[in-house]
């Protein structure tokens, strides 16, 4: 009898350890469980509005706004529309109501960032550096089988051997192995190309020639070439960064990355405005990604103690262990040498960019290093406001101009027509841009996720799992 209660208990303890695995390595956060009986139509009245619409004002007041089946249906003066029975009625006084926010540059690892960003009013994202699930985990969000936000994702990040290469990229050398990756990128499903820094001029071209013919988009980083003794500084890079200009590059990625490779790393204001104007000529749009920098800096500042604000939990823990040599030597690391003052340059570049006309998209890195998926959105939207924009010119970057640039359909504005993906915002953003942060409510595909929905959404951030990313990982490298 003993015996049998101890085999029983052991049998029970090793299926609940299976049972157990098995969610960490396929399951994902209940809060991101698609909704039910949700109300067929949603009426927002008496709300102030940041429309986005063109020639429209940059706020108007006391609006009312019709939602039906997932899409916007009517905008009028407040207590003028009238809602069919069972719609779900909104008084918003007091309340900005305003396109959902898109981070165009995002690395998503794992389902459980998807609630990271919508607890904080993202309902679109670009992820910049596909694996094999993203394409799954696309149509999962777009049929409904999981909350997320409107997903695009590229293929693998395509880069040659050299200094920046990282083990999940796509490694091409010559043309043909060029011509090959893309092939086979196109074949999985991915209309999206990401080009990095290394790539060397061959296959450089040869990824530029068969996107245009398979009608694929290329962004990312600006080839450089292979990156020889003396280079950038006394020598020029092989492949110079205004050969990207008329290649009708989608975006061009990280004003730092534009600083480094088109002005040598010089920090020269002169140069860098003339460097805008022809940035802005190629109609090519840029990502800032002011974040991305400033987060080394604050970290470098702070010794280490950013790197354990709130929020960070929802940080992927694999690459908090990839990364672990990175925070330390950020810890350590003076910012007034050398990095304090290009992050100043970062904002002077991005003005200057902005003031020659060249579109900006917000995105943000988040899911590298210490780029909290979700809240980072608003740390690259102040930035942007502290390098010169308005808040309504920072907001655009996140909706119209990010919807308009990477091809979200009929997103990005409050008008009829325009799929239901908004923000309710307690106050006035465009007096305080910070307050997108903590939405009070989040509508996702004509979908109401109240504060309680954006609470769970914020706790199911932080399930992250460390066997699950490590099997995607591994999938990954298995495909290169």
């Amino acid at each position: 009898m003993v015996l049998r209660r101890v085999l029983l208990g052991a049998g029970l303890a090793l299926f609940a350890a299976i049972v157990w695995l098995g969610f960490a390595v396929t399951g994902y956060p209940s809060a991101l469980k698609p909704s039910r009986g949700a109300a067929p139509a949603i009426l927002i009245d008496n709300v102030r509005i940041i429309s986005m619409a063109p020639g429209a004002p940059e706020a108007e007041a006391g609006r009312s706004v019709l939602i039906e089946d997932g899409v916007i249906t009517a905008v009028g003066p407040a207590g003028t529309l009238n809602a069919p029975d069972g719609a779900r009625r909104i008084e918003a006084a007091g309340v900005t109501l305003a396109p959902g926010l898109i981070d165009a540059h995002v690395h998503v690892w794992d389902e459980a960032e998807l609630a990271g960003y919508l607890a904080h009013g993202v309902t679109g994202l670009r992820n910049m550096g596909g694996m094999p699930f993203h394409l799954p985990l696309a149509e999962r969000i777009e049929t409904g089988r999981i909350l997320g936000p409107d997903f695009k994702t590229t293929g693998p990040i395509l880069n040659s051997p050299g200094p920046n290469q990282q083990d999940i990229h796509q490694l091409v050398v010559t043309a043909e192995e060029a011509r090959a990756a893309v092939e086979q990128q196109y074949a999985a499903g991915y209309r999206a190309l990401k080009t990095y820094s290394n790539l060397r001029p061959e296959p450089y071209e040869a990824i530029l020639e068969e996107a245009a013919r398979r009608g694929m988009s290329v962004s990312g980083h600006t080839p450089e070439g292979e990156r020889g003794h003396g280079v950038p500084y006394d020598k020029p890079f092989e492949i110079a960064f205004n050969d990207a200009l008329d290649r009708n590059y989608q975006t061009i990625e990280h004003v730092e990355s534009i600083v480094w490779h088109g002005l040598r790393d010089q920090l020269d204001e002169a140069a860098m405005r003339v460097l805008a104007a022809e940035i802005a000529a190629s109609g090519s749009a840029v990502t800032p990604t002011l974040i991305a920098h400033d987060n080394l800096v604050r970290v470098a500042r702070s010794k280490g103690a950013y790197l354990e604000r709130p929020g960070t939990e929802a940080i992927n823990p694999l690459l908090k262990k990839f990364d672990a040599h990175t925070y330390e030597r950020w810890t350590n690391a003076d910012p007034d040498a050398r990095e304090a003052p290009r992050a100043a340059f970062y904002l002077v570049a991005t003005r200057l960019l902005h003031e020659a006309g060249a579109p900006l998209v917000a995105g943000t890195d988040a899911g590298i290093f210490t780029n909290i998926p979700g809240s980072a959105i608003t740390r690259e939207l102040e930035l942007l406001v502290k390098a010169g924009l308005t808040p309504h010119e920072a907001l655009q970057t996140a909706t119209v101009n990010a919807a308009d640039v990477l091809g979200f359909q009929k997103t990005g504005r409050i008008a009829p027509g325009y799929r239901a993906n908004l923000i309710l915002v307690d106050g006035d953003p465009l007096r305080d841009v910070s307050l997108v942060e903590n939405p009070q409510g989040v509508i996702l595909r004509g979908v109401y996720l109240d504060r309680a929905k954006l609470d769970d959404l914020q706790r199911g951030a932080g399930q992250t799992s460390f066997l699950r990313t490590a099997r995607r990982a591994l999938a990954m490298l298995r495909t290169l």
